[in-house]
């Protein structure tokens, strides 16, 4: 049932890491650090200059690390480097409110090129890796584990690739992309982020895109969360939307999670748009999503809490079947939405198949 791309998209997709790679700017220093179990991460990234290659030796590394300075990469052995909280839990600025790994930079001084590969990150307070006021971020190959909030959380920030990861049982999102967390206001320009080829599952939503713009979601595996997909939009202006969600699977997320202050109980819910304008939802494979909240269904256009209307959206050449109750869906407060090319069998209002 999955939809990973194809031996040669991979190809291309190589290329565009290795042409990112030896950007402007970007180059490692000839060797890296190397960090062994018993030592600091955080004391190396200290030392790290930018442009530096922080290696982490497979083994579990208790307290948070908190990244302030550009083009630092950390470097793990996949699922045998663990990152996991201290015991204290006050080590650092990151630690402190609550988070795995913190990339920060600020609104005039954007952190550029910092990447984490290829390690886990779990049991956190709140979120595993917290990201805000990046530029080119990446986030490849990384297992977001059992964390309190987010999987992986960016805000304010721009241009970022997260690829090949795996967020899972987290206690809100698997990915998290938002203008900002705190704040209401328009949505943010994320100048094509890239969200490709992430499995994420058991979390209470698996991908959430709230007041931002320009997203590239595709061939991303999501199951058995309490949602899918949510796009996620107000009354701001600019308003949420002129995104892509393609070639996706999102299956079977038929977990139960309770209403919270601002929604209802999340059960079987696929891709839900939500106040959201101008997004394309195309060739994506939406199955047995079921369930009894107002959002459960394969594909739904979902009415905004704050009144704002789905508009301009387009839904065309998917595969949704299998999804109670209708596959595709629209409520009463949408407009100027179009439904085409999909292989489905039940929608409401009738006539979207």
């Amino acid at each position: 049932m999955t939809l990973r791309r194809s031996p040669a998209a991979a190809v291309a997709t190589a290329a565009v890491v290795v042409g990112l790679c030896s950007a402007p700017g970007v180059e490692a220093a000839d060797a890296p650090l190397v960090v062994h179990p018993g030592e600091s991460i955080q004391a190396a990234v200290d030392r790290a200059k930018p442009g530096d290659v922080i290696q982490i030796a497979p083994g579990t590394y208790p307290g948070s690390v908190n990244i302030t300075k550009p083009r630092l990469t950390l470097q793990g052995a996949g699922g045998n480097t663990v990152i996991t909280p201290s015991a204290q839990g006050t080590e650092n600025a990151c630690a402190a409110a609550g988070h795995g790994i913190c990339v920060t930079g600020t609104e005039q001084s954007p952190l550029t090129y910092v990447r984490l590969r290829s390690l886990t990150v779990s049991g956190f307070r709140k979120n595993g890796v917290d990201a805000a006021w990046t530029d080119r971020m990446e986030v490849n190959r990384v297992t977001a584990r059992a964390n309190g909030q987010q999987g992986i959380s960016q805000q304010r920030s721009v241009r970022a690739v997260f690829r090949d990861n795996v967020a899972e049982n987290n206690g809100e999102s698997g990915i998290f992309l938002a203008n900002a967390v705190d704040a209401e206001g328009g949505a943010l320009d994320t100048k094509h982020t890239l969200i490709a080829d992430n499995e994420l599952s058991g979390n209470r939503i698996g991908l959430v895109l709230r007041r931002v713009r320009t997203v590239d979601a595709e061939y991303n595996d999501i199951t058995a969360n309490c949602g899918g997909v949510f796009v996620v939009g107000d009354e701001g202006v600019p308003r949420a939307g002129s995104l892509t969600l393609s070639r996706n699977l999102v299956a079977a997320n038929n977990k139960y999670c309770p209403a919270n202050a601002r929604l209802p109980f999340i059960q079987g819910a696929g891709i839900v748009l939500t106040g959201a304008e101008k997004t394309q939802v195309i060739h994506n494979r939406v199955v047995e999503n079921i369930g009894t909240s107002p959002m459960s269904g394969g594909i739904v256009l979902f009415r905004s809490v704050v009144g704002a209307p789905n508009t301009g959206n387009s839904v065309r050449d998917n595969t949704a079947m299998g999804n109670s109750p209708a596959d595709l869906s629209a409520d009463d407060q949408s407009k100027d939405n179009v439904f085409s090319g999909s292989t489905c069998r039940v929608s409401q209002p009738k006539g979207l198949c």
